[in-house]
């Protein structure tokens, strides 16, 4: 049966109409299959982009107070000329181990404060530039982490402590207010440093799924080791803190407990791995 030629035609538009519907459609698709590649794409530079800077401040975050503290402590034991008050000066002490002098002596002397004060302000600033830095990853891999404003809080309270004890340095006063004004500010410095560094470790262990091609496991699981470790000797040691005597024993407990803390930050520079 022949059909008269206007249904043809009407048949071939809506043929063509349909055609181009289809052509319409698949291109549609394809490019929001490419967008969301291309968002992918820039999502996973962002995100790598983050990754390296952590790993380059806390490496920074290591450095400069290590070498601030050590320098101050070999000039206050061999360069003993350089300072103008002779009964500043130290001989011989390994404080690591023998506690011959604590952290606040060795550093609060003239000259050796024009070097720790400019170190601490400037480790101050690294250290909310690495809390923000993590929440932002954290971010990344789980926007809502019940743990995620608990570590920047305790992370950036920890920095302004350590700006406070740093700018009170150096400066007499014989108050007792004052003296327990420095201990309680220094105090709280150790205190929210090790809440952040334990809200961090468990914010990456309960993602570490998500984060295996990012992190080094074993490295992460050395700094749970860590930073167990810091908790369980600060817990042990606030009976020896508070009771009088043991001077050196205090002293070199004061050193190391400073080093375990500035390692974590090491750690961290080993446990991201580098931009593919």
């Amino acid at each position: 049966m022949l059909y008269p030629w206007q249904n043809v035609n009407k048949i071939i538009y809506r043929k063509i109409w349909d055609t181009q519907k289809s052509i319409e459609a698949e291109e549609n698709r394809a490019l929001k299959k490419e967008e969301l590649k291309e968002k992918i794409k820039k999502n996973s530079s962002l995100k790598m982009d983050k990754i390296q800077k952590t790993k380059f401040i806390s490496i920074w975050i290591f450095i400069v107070p290590f070498i601030a503290i050590n320098a101050c402590l070999i000039l206050i034991t061999e360069f003993q000329w350089l300072f103008p008050d002779q009964e500043d000066i130290i001989h011989n002490t390994f404080p690591y181990f023998d506690g011959g002098a604590s952290i606040s002596r060795t550093v609060r002397p003239y000259p050796t404060w024009l070097i720790f004060k400019p170190a601490m302000f400037l480790t101050s600033f690294l250290l909310i530039k690495y809390w923000i830095y993590n929440k932002e990853i954290v971010q990344y891999f789980e926007k809502d982490h019940k743990y995620i404003k608990k570590f920047i809080f305790f992370g950036i309270a920890s920095a302004i402590a350590l700006t406070i004890h740093s700018i009170f340095l150096g400066i007499k006063f014989e108050y007792d207010l004052y003296k327990l004004f420095r201990r309680v500010i220094m105090l709280a410095f150790i205190i929210f440093e090790i809440v952040a560094q334990v809200y961090l470790v468990a914010t990456l262990f309960s993602l570490k799924g998500k984060l295996n091609k990012f992190i080094n496991q074993k490295v992460l699981k050395i700094k749970l080791f860590l930073v167990s470790i810091l908790v369980v000797v600060a817990i042990i040691s606030i009976p020896l803190i508070t009771l009088p005597g043991n001077k050196f024993l205090k002293h070199a407990l004061e050193w190391d407990y400073f080093l375990g803390i500035i390692s974590f930050y090491l750690l961290t520079f080993f446990m991201w791995k580098n931009k593919k």
